[in-house]
């Protein structure tokens, strides 16, 4: 099979489109045609060994979000044939409940080999099936940054009817996160740096448009459009740059689901007054387990929702997809075709 092998993780432009021996199966793997896969910021981060000693440093698989078709059963798998269409789960031993080391742990593309190949074996409880409504293309971009917005809003959230949420950016969380809250009955405050951006935010059905470039107190902003009450629900995206406008925008009461550090890491100036004397509370979001990703997958084929694809890549060019995604002028998600 082919598959593009990370030799150094010094960068993208390390990758190499290489022949490499078939997976070996056995009686209890399910053998697929991989058709797709879609990038996260963790990718890119890891392709720059970002993860240090967490992760494998030379002859890595990349990208851990993954689509196709099964091909090959173990005698002892029950629930798959061949033909069937499958998405990989994020983390393949999280099945449901509350996660623990091992399962927050176990997603590939990081100390294992992950889904940038053209076979690779899995065990029966790590797929589900493919909304028949979406390509792979669009199931490729489901385990991480769909998954991920959907236990933010919920099933860690419990977002309603009427709520006002506030998400950042364009990209594929975010734009998850307003298909999500729209389909929930809820209003959506969406912030970006490009007006052409906000403009198209509209047409998936965002209420409210703000311009943090031009509008650097977008968290005041995001405030007197509640009415002065707050937010109840934000989709922290930004990280070090962008929690103090957030907690300026959420209500007391009200959620901050931590998922992404984009501006940093570290939070030094955060007014700990907002979080303490108004009962905010900061939820941190860990992707989901395989029973989120298939009650998301049915909510998403009830309503016929698609993913946003901003563009599609082929496999040998994943170092121009990264750089396309490091860039931040995409608007959705980053997709490989395998």
């Amino acid at each position: 099979m082919k598959a593009m092998l990370l030799r150094t993780a010094t960068g993208a432009e390390a990758l190499e489109l290489t022949e490499m021996p078939d997976p070996k199966t056995g009686p209890g793997d399910v053998l697929v045609r991989m058709r797709a896969s879609s990038l996260n910021w963790r990718d890119s981060l890891i392709l720059k060994g970002g993860y240090r000693k967490q992760q494998k440093s030379e002859n890595l698989i990349p990208l851990t979000d993954g689509a196709g078709e099964v091909v090959e059963v173990g005698s002892d798998v029950d629930g798959w044939k061949p033909g069937d269409r499958v998405t990989a789960s994020f983390c393949p031993n999280w099945i449901g409940g509350e996660p623990d080391k091992k399962a927050v742990e176990s997603a590939p593309g990081k100390s294992e080999d992950g889904m940038l190949c053209e076979l690779k074996a899995f065990r029966p409880h790590s797929l589900v099936r493919t909304p028949d409504h979406l390509t792979d293309i669009e199931a490729a971009s489901l385990p991480c940054a769909g998954l991920t917005a959907w236990s933010a809003l919920i099933t860690l959230g419990r977002i309603k009817p009427g709520d006002l949420l506030l998400t950042q950016g364009t990209g594929g969380v975010s734009l998850f996160a307003l298909q999500f809250a729209k389909m929930a009955g809820a209003e959506v405050i969406i912030t970006s740096s490009s007006d052409e951006k906000l403009a198209r935010t509209r047409e998936l059905g965002a209420d409210h448009l703000i311009n943090y470039a031009t509008n650097p107190d977008w968290g005041r902003t995001a405030l007197e459009i509640s009415g002065g009450g707050g937010v109840d629900h934000v989709v922290e995206l930004g990280g070090t740059q962008t929690l103090k406008q957030s907690l300026m925008a959420v209500r007391p009461g009200g959620i901050v689901s931590m998922i992404g550090v984009l501006s940093g890491a570290t939070f030094g100036d955060i007014l700990l007054p907002f979080v303490v004397s108004r009962q905010v509370r900061l939820q941190g979001v860990t992707v989901g387990s395989r029973h989120g990703l298939e009650a998301m997958c049915r909510a998403m084929a009830t309503h016929g929702l698609k993913p946003v694809v901003d563009s599609v890549y082929a496999m040998a060019d994943t170092a121009a997809a990264v750089a396309h995604l490091n860039s931040g002028k995409h608007f959705g998600k980053v997709c490989i075709e395998i």
